[in-house]
């Protein structure tokens, strides 16, 4: 046995009887621990680095996500706790058992972090597929963090305690009521989560809004028990993830992936500028060159009408007559299928709305084929200063409430 030959060795050297038991002890101890520091050493210094070289040169991808979270240095912590498990027996029989139980406890606590560890770099893995955009499986690796951290606290307890784990367990079972309230959130975090993945509610990258929690943006992470969406202002609001199950919330992806987004806008027309087209109305605007085939086509077509039906031209309320708004209507919609910028293969509709104390709303409805909200604006923006500006080649005017300059100049322009 080590520990008798280190006891001889002393006496030889001179230490008397008495005290070479007990000398012998720190010595068995030093060396335990010595060999452990040199063991932990070796791990990190050689093999670790061997084994980085070795993953960081070969083809795999995986393995460098593991090295990355560590999953590799955390398992080299379990080789001194192998050296001073294999000297236990070295030890008197009443010392053998707290020994035994700390070394247990020390490889739990090691095990724990490396499958939490393990864990993220499955998720950072599963990361790389294009199905994470739509199936994340944060929620499930956090789950499963909180079961192994539970079972590994159950064990360690027991370990302490030097009884069964399953009594332990069955304590707990006693306790679910109080652990339904503590891990509260997290199981409506779970639920919702699922929910949120199996019915493709919302994923990484979405653009939602959700007045009530004042989001507007960006969603950049879903958790077990939060959403985080990063607002167009770059503040960040977090979102339960349940109230995203619970509460009513708006997801702009349909719009991203269809490539079209919609411009639904209004401009006003002062009612008594609208009026019947004459022949040099007509003239002029067979000029321009989105309204010339309409004109003429039209023109035509009212001509037969009022001829066929024998309408007297002189007065204007006698036949069909082109009006000033429609051909504006009309130009409006040939000017916005030509646009490079509207989507042709969308709903597109100028229309006119109900009268009211403004004017006669004139509603644009179409998609812009670019998405990006900077582009959208830049071109809604151009669009409505064309249409804006070419009204009074219509003999039309842009309904506005008086201004102060109206009153100085006498409403004569």
């Amino acid at each position: 046995m080590i520990l008798t030959h280190i006891s001889q060795t002393l006496v030889e050297l001179g230490l008397q009887v008495q005290y070479a038991g007990k000398v012998s002890y720190a010595v068995l101890v030093a060396f335990i621990i010595a060999i452990s520091i040199i063991a932990n050493i070796i791990t990190k210094k050689i093999i670790l680095r061997v084994a980085t070289w070795y993953i960081r040169n070969n083809r795999f991808t995986w393995d460098n996500v593991m090295l990355d979270r560590k999953v590799f240095q955390r398992l080299s912590h379990l080789v001194p706790a192998v050296i001073i498990y294999i000297f236990i027996n070295m030890f008197p029989e009443s010392f053998q058992e707290p020994l035994n139980r700390g070394v247990k406890i020390y490889v739990i606590f090691i095990a724990v972090i490396t499958l939490h560890a393990f864990l993220d770099a499955i998720n950072d893995i599963y990361n790389t597929f294009q199905i994470a955009k739509t199936r994340p499986i944060k929620s499930y690796i956090q789950v499963s963090k909180i079961f192994i951290t539970v079972i590994g606290f159950v064990l360690m307890i027991a370990g302490i305690m030097g009884k069964s784990p399953s009594i332990l367990l069955g304590g707990i079972g006693a306790l679910s009521a109080v652990l339904m309230l503590v891990f509260k959130d997290s199981i409506l975090g779970l639920v919702g989560g699922v929910q949120l993945s199996t019915n493709d509610m919302v994923r990484v990258g979405d653009w939602i809004e959700m007045p009530r929690y004042g989001a507007d943006g960006d969603v950049i992470d879903i958790s077990l028990n939060t959403v985080k969406v990063q607002n167009f202002d770059r503040t960040i609001t977090t979102i339960p993830t349940y109230a995203l199950v619970s509460d009513s919330f708006k997801n702009w992806r349909g719009m991203q992936e269809a490539g079209g987004r919609r411009m639904m806008r209004a401009i006003n027309i002062d009612i008594a500028s609208i009026k019947f087209c004459d022949s040099e109305m007509l003239d002029t605007y067979k000029k321009i060159f989105h309204l010339t085939e309409y004109i003429e086509c039209r023109q035509k077509e009212i001509d037969e009408y009022n001829k066929e039906f024998g309408a007297d031209p002189s007065i204007p309320v006698n036949g069909r007559r082109m009006t000033n708004i429609g051909v504006f209507r009309r130009y409006i919609a040939n000017y916005l299928k030509n646009h490079p910028k509207i989507h042709n293969e969308m709903i597109q509709i100028v229309r006119q709305l109900a009268p009211a104390e403004n004017g006669l709303p004139l509603q644009i409805y179409v998609f812009i084929n670019d998405t990006n909200w900077g582009n959208y604006e830049e071109v809604q923006a151009d669009i409505f200063d064309h249409i804006l500006a070419v009204a009074p080649c219509f003999k039309l005017r842009i309904f506005q409430n008086p201004t102060g300059y109206d009153f100085q100049t006498g409403f004569t322009k």
